[in-house]
């Protein structure tokens, strides 16, 4: 198996050009971050919700404002926990915070990251408009926006430039093949334009033609063993984000009966399901999923927990469901009422490995 190419971003080299996709409510946390990082990757923590399960946060204050402020403030003091715990276990490794641009506690998140040692800031969900802004006392970091078309990623460069910085590096994430939810609305999913062959070498004519910049770009979505990795690199980039495959392995930081469910499951589990945050999102079927597609959620019809979200269906109308409550009971072990979300290769793992194991596998390192 040919080495691969070490991965450059902003002052950062990597030995692999392997990033670990953020995975919320703590699929991804320290422990897989570190197990990426040390094994030649860039290790992600997602801050989605991390305050949920912490000592910081008391689920059953009564009073709704007060709960949505202790929740932001528990998913800042979470966050900080979390990186000091990746840093003790991997010194020297490349680590990352995702940061939701659709969350409440957006520009907190991002600059907490940035202030307690995350390398790069990964952001999505949403457009990172700001993010140079948010990071401006701490320019070592390195900026990675998340984007499903060249049009999105000529948007934040150019707002950015006004800003006077460009992205270390451009996340350029499939929604016909990622997991979780997804940066297209349902009609739109396969449409053609959004595949990797399209995009990625409209990005690049964008970035060497129009900006003369030489930014590198991620391929993300459907990406599950070296023939993936191979193939994006062959359209021009220089790296690729892997989440589903993370997931059944020994680091990862979700409930083992997650990672079973993952390993149990098959292509034909694989499913599209709507979210209170108004996109679509791919996941593994269960009696939940099957639930929220049937219409049939009087069970989970509970009181908005913590406002977490800018746009909320389930909040301001009751429709769906909440994001936060039904992620979090899957990263507890709960399969049958949490949801799993999952890539579109998901039901091909085999066996639950160490991170080590897999970066080799994928990498031909010894």
């Amino acid at each position: 198996m040919t080495p691969l190419s070490t991965l450059n971003i902003g002052q950062y080299t990597t030995r692999h050009p392997i990033i670990q996709g953020g995975m919320g409510i703590r699929i991804s946390g320290a422990k897989l971050a570190a197990a990426v990082a040390n094994a030649g990757g860039i290790g992600i923590i997602s801050a989605m919700g991390l305050g949920m399960r912490s000592a910081y946060f008391d689920p059953h204050e009564p009073s709704p404002k007060k709960r949505h402020d202790t929740f932001l403030e528990a998913n800042r003091l979470a966050l900080i926990d979390e990186l000091q715990t990746a840093r003790a276990l991997s010194p020297h490794g490349i680590i990352g915070v995702n940061v939701m641009v659709a969350a409440h506690g957006y520009e907190v998140l991002v600059k907490t990251a940035a202030q307690h040692g995350a390398n790069l800031v990964i952001s999505g969900a949403g457009l990172p408009l700001k993010l140079p802004e948010y990071t401006a006392d701490a320019p070592t970091v390195a900026l990675l926006p998340i984007v499903s078309s060249a049009r999105t990623a000529k948007i934040i460069c150019q707002k950015w430039q006004r800003q006077g910085r460009l992205p270390d590096a451009i996340v350029v994430e499939n929604p016909n093949s990622a997991g979780g939810h997804l940066g297209a609305k349902a009609q739109d999913l396969d449409s053609p334009h959004f595949e990797a062959d399209q995009v990625i070498p409209e990005l690049i004519a964008y970035l060497r033609d129009e900006l003369q910049e030489d930014i590198p770009l991620i391929a993300a979505g459907g990406i599950w063993d070296r023939a993936d990795i191979d193939r994006a690199i062959a359209l021009g980039a220089s790296g690729v984000q892997i989440g589903t495959r993370f997931i059944t392995t020994e680091e990862c930081d979700a409930d083992r009966r997650y990672k079973d469910f993952h390993l149990q499951a098959t292509s034909e589990d694989v499913v599209i399901v709507s979210s209170p945050v108004g996109l679509p999102g791919r996941a593994l079927r269960n009696p939940f999923v099957e639930k929220v597609a049937a219409g049939a959620l009087s069970n989970f019809q509970e009181p908005c927990l913590v406002n977490c979200l800018k746009v909320c269906k389930f909040r301001d109308s009751r429709d769906t469901y909440c994001i936060l409550r039904a992620l979090d009971r899957a990263a507890q072990g709960d399969v049958e009422t949490g949801l799993i979300f999952a890539g579109s290769h998901a039901g091909r793992a085999e066996k639950i490995l160490p991170v080590a194991e897999l970066m080799a596998e994928l990498t031909g390192a010894e």
